[in-house]
Order: C-alpha cells, then structure tokens, then sequence
C-alpha cells in the first residue's frame, strides 16, 4: 500500500479508536461506579414495584434520582437507551488499525527480520489467537463458580499468552496483541452475553411473562470483568511508547505485572465507590510500579568499551544504512520521519543520542523489525560513540 494513504487510514482508525474507546470506557465506569452506590429505596412502595436499589445524584446543575429494578419494571419505557456501539466500534476500529499498520506492514511491525514465522502465518496467528482468548475465556466462566479462581486462572492465561505473544511476534506487535485478545474478550462479553440478556428482559416483558434472572446475572458478571480489564487493555494500546517494557529480554514478565497493577487500581476504585477506602491497594500498586521500574532499569554502561573509541564517521555510517531509511527529511521506506525524528546530520544524531541509546542499543526495539538488519556489533559501537559523548569532530 501507497505509505501516504496507510498513513491516513492509521491516524483515522486510531483517532476513531480512541474517541470509541474513551466512551466506552466512560460507561463502563460510571455504571459499575453507579452499581455500587445504590441503596436499598427509601420508600416502601419503590420497593413493591421492583425498585432493587437507588442512588441520588447532581451533574451539570441539576439533581437526578436513579433506580435500578431487580428484575425488570412493571411497563417497559417507550424510550429504552442501550449501550453496545461504543464496544462494537471500538473493537472494529481497533481491529482495522491493528490491519492497516500491523498486518499491512507485518514484515517491519508484526515479526521481526528473519522470523521463520513468516508474515503470512504471523498474521493468522495473530486473528486465531483473538478467538481462542473469547473461547478458553467464555468455558472458564462457565465453569469456574468462584470469582476469585477464575482471576487467577486469566492471570495465569495472560501470563501464557504474553510469554507466547513474545516468542512469535516482535515485542511491540507482542504487547499489541496480548490487549488485543483482551480487548475482544470485552466486546465478545458484550455481543454474546450482555446485549442478548437485555433482549430477553424484553421479550420476556413484551410476552408478559416472568424474566428469567440467570442471563441478567451472566450480564452483570461479564460487565464486572470488562471494567476490570479495561486499566489492563489501556496500558497495552499505550505500550508502543514505552520501550523500556516491550524491549526487556524477558518483556512478557512486565507486561503482566503491569496489567495487574492496571485491575488492582480498578479493584481500589470499585471498593471506594462502594463506600470503602483500602488505602493499601494504591499504595501496594505505587511499589508494584516502582518495583517494575527498577527491574527494567538498564544496567550501567559506562564504562568504555575494550574496542576503543568510535569516530563519528562510523556511527553515521551506521546511522546512515540502518536508521535513515525511516528517519531522514526524505525516507525512502515510509512516507515521513516517524515523530519528526530524522537523522541525517551529525548534529541531529547527537541531539537525538539519548533516545538512540535508549531504543537502538539498549532495548533495541530499533529498527522495528530489524527491517535493516542492525547487527549486535553496530549497536555496540553506537553505543561507545554516544558514551563517549557523542562527538561530531
């Protein structure tokens, strides 16, 4: 595909995506956080017509009084608002991003250079794996009556699914897909269990007849394990800024860690909207993060090498053949610098050593890909230039 029009059709599918995805997560929130305000009715008579629970708020300078049926109301609203597109479009918009920049470009973004994967089977990998997560999910849930053993055993499934993700794909595409798989799980539990409970509350009303409870129940307990996924897929869409994880030897361990940090943050707010503050949950997850911190610290380097100094005429060297093909005025492999980094000069390489270091050398998350075949000795030797202060004399 033309780079100019697979960059449009990127930005456009991610500004859909986040602007989906923001509303989505919006409504999760509020009606979990709404869930746990209710109180039983104050009024004897809100109790006999099915009021399970109600809660009083103000927003926007007015008081709004909201009830929640056990069940069902007596008379269906001639007005019912449901909530399924934001999850429907946020999963399709996601899903034609993860096409348009990973599959499209799948030899520099999905694999790695010289991945015997191939891209090809790299890309059905990555589509089966989004329905094997929804189905050993969705029998888990069946199956397991206890809450607390079914968090441990997708605790456990997502540690294998991003120990698998990063054997198979390049380690940004790995974190991608993991809350890839993830993120269909949410809408997965929307369109097979939430939206087709909320029917049958309908037709069972439209019928005159009793509601069953058991789907509603389904309903509720899918819609609890969306709101807690939501921290963890969030952090897995924002992972392709953060190379320091994704680029770890061992990347998968904190990407884990740091999902379940995301749901422990989620647990602390749910309980706080149930009217308990467990102080210890924030600041667990504060040593959680800072313990994650450390550990993917690099280590210290510098000392200078036993190969001796580099000059500047060979880190541009180097430069020139394994970076400048994206991070040039004038790329030749994509339409434009990425981030409006470009790299021709001395002076520009030196202003940009920090991030060099930090990318090329040290994660070597860079080139993505390897799509230029930077060997371990050239990121060595970058690595020397820029301890050295990275001269350009």
């Amino acid at each position: 595909m033309d780079p100019y029009a697979n960059e449009w059709l990127s930005f456009l599918a991610r500004w859909l995506h986040v602007m989906a995805g923001i509303v989505w997560i919006g409504t999760s929130f509020y009606f979990v956080a709404l869930d746990n305000h209710l109180r039983p009715p104050a009024d004897r008579g809100d109790a006999e017509r099915g009021v399970g629970g109600e809660t009083w708020e103000i927003h926007g300078g007015g008081f709004y009084r909201i009830e929640k049926y056990t069940v069902a109301p007596p008379r269906l609203p001639d007005v019912l608002h449901w909530f399924k597109w934001e999850a429907y479009t946020t999963w399709l918009s996601g899903f034609a991003l993860l096409v348009f920049l990973y599959y499209f470009n799948a030899d520099s973004y999905l694999v790695d250079r010289g991945d015997p994967l191939g891209t090809g089977w790299a890309i059905t990998a990555s589509i089966a794996l989004l329905a094997v997560a929804w189905l050993v999910y969705d029998v888990l849930c069946r199956v397991l009556r206890s809450e607390l053993a079914l968090a441990a055993a997708l605790l456990a499934l997502t540690a294998l699914a991003a120990w698998g993700a990063t054997e198979l794909f390049a380690p940004r595409a790995a974190y991608l897909q993991v809350g890839a798989m993830l993120g269909t799980i949410m809408v997965a539990n929307v369109f097979f269990v939430i939206i087709p409970a909320h029917r049958g509350l309908i037709r069972a009303k439209e019928a005159h007849t009793e509601p069953d409870p058991a789907p509603a129940l389904r309903a509720k307990q899918r819609s609890v394990h969306n709101n807690y996924l939501t921290l963890p897929v969030v952090f897995a869409m924002l992972s392709n800024h953060f190379p320091a994880a994704y680029g770890h030897d061992r990347s998968w361990l904190p990407l884990v860690a740091l999902m379940a940090i995301g749901a422990w943050i989620r647990h602390f707010f749910n309980l706080r909207h149930a009217g308990r503050t467990v102080w210890w949950i924030p600041v667990t997850a504060a040593l959680g993060i800072a313990a994650v911190a450390v550990a993917l610290r690099p280590a210290d380097a510098s000392a200078p090498a036993a190969s001796g100094e580099v000059p500047v005429a060979r880190a541009q060297a180097i430069v020139q053949q394994r970076c400048v093909p994206c991070h040039s005025e004038h790329p030749t492999k994509v339409g434009s610098a990425p981030l409006g980094i470009e790299l021709d000069t001395p002076e520009q390489m030196r202003s940009r050593a920090a991030a060099i270091e930090r990318v090329a050398v040290e994660s070597k998350v860079m080139p993505l890909g390897n799509a230029t075949a930077m060997t371990q000795a050239e990121r060595d030797e970058l690595g020397q230039w820029i301890r050295q202060g990275a001269p350009i004399k």
